[in-house]
């Protein structure tokens, strides 16, 4: 029996517990949301789906009722405000930090064996800050940003080789941040093909541009966060731990020398399984790119010293 905890029922919460139920991902799904009968509507909703769509898995909705948790394999943390058009990721990190901290805090008083999933802004310190304040496993934390910049960066792929987005693979790593994410096009390819071979420069760059601003894009014209990719991103990481698949996806873990950098949490391509991230993968970049790596992880220190100076670490 597997059973997943998302907190926060608002878009991006409510659609992973959506995709987790649909998917049949874990037996038990439980919502948890500080705003009173928000996630028990939301679960009520849901469930009232499973014969339409065919599932059994059983969601669960409380309002803030962490004992609801209790035994959770995976723990999906979504709580915080989501960002307006014009606010940048790192903006989000006062109001967001306190939530954060007190949400990991609260569900490993019923999980202490759970798997932290983050997905809240700005993802990369919103990790580092659980990291520090739980004192966790390394591999029992992990933000899940570069599964949602990864798959925004194949769709931009598919979109300009006119291609199925499922035959197109490609990592995002780096922070998960408008600027400070580092999309690797010498390693993408189509079927097997880079995709270097198939498309010019001036077009790979502006798939790389538009990866970048993905989510400042979505938030543009939707007046919010987006919601659907967040979501079922957050929910594929799951997946691969709950059913120990193996599957290499970019996350943000902690480094302790591996890229040349320690003390980060920063997205870097990992080996997802039963015990969360085991294994990190080296892709073994070039000059060019671990400088751009080295950026972003220099962009990335720099927001954590912000918790760090507001005495939230």
């Amino acid at each position: 029996m597997s059973k997943v905890t998302v907190v926060g029922a608002g878009n991006v919460g409510a659609t992973c517990a959506n995709v987790l139920a649909f998917k049949e991902i874990a037996d038990e799904v439980v919502m948890l949301d500080v705003k009173e009968g928000v996630a028990e509507g939301k679960a009520m909703d849901m469930n009232q789906t499973a014969q339409l769509l065919g599932f059994d898995t059983r969601i669960k909705g409380e309002t803030n009722d962490y004992a609801a948790t209790a035994g959770s394999d995976v723990v999906v943390i979504t709580s915080g405000l989501p960002r307006k058009p014009g606010m940048t990721r790192e903006e989000l990190i006062g109001v967001n930090a306190g939530i954060v901290k007190s949400v990991a805090e609260s569900i490993l008083k019923y999980s202490p064996k759970a798997i932290l999933v983050i997905v809240s802004n700005p993802m990369d310190p919103m990790a580092y800050l659980t990291a520090k304040v739980t004192g966790l496993p390394k591999n029992q934390v992990i933000g899940m940003g570069g599964a949602l910049d990864s798959s925004r960066f194949k769709y931009y792929l598919s979109q300009a080789l006119g291609v199925n987005p499922n035959d197109v693979e490609g990592f995002v790593i780096g922070g998960h941040g408008d600027t400070t994410m580092f999309p690797v096009t010498r390693l993408a390819t189509y079927k097997g093909i880079p995709v270097s071979e198939l498309l010019d420069k001036e077009t790979l760059d502006k798939v790389v541009a538009d990866t970048m601003v993905g989510g400042a894009t979505l938030t543009g014209l939707l007046g919010t966060s987006a919601w659907y990719a967040p979501g079922a991103a957050a929910a594929s990481v799951v997946e691969s731990i709950v059913h120990d698949q193996k599957k290499v996806v970019p996350c943000s873990v902690l480094l302790e020398g591996e890229y040349g950098h320690s003390d980060i949490l920063i997205g870097v391509p990992v080996v997802l399984g039963k015990n969360g991230w085991e294994k990190i993968i080296d892709l073994k970049l070039n000059a060019e790119e671990k400088a751009k790596f080295d950026a972003s992880a220099a962009a990335v220190h720099k927001t954590n010293d912000i918790l760090r100076e507001s005495k939230l670490i």
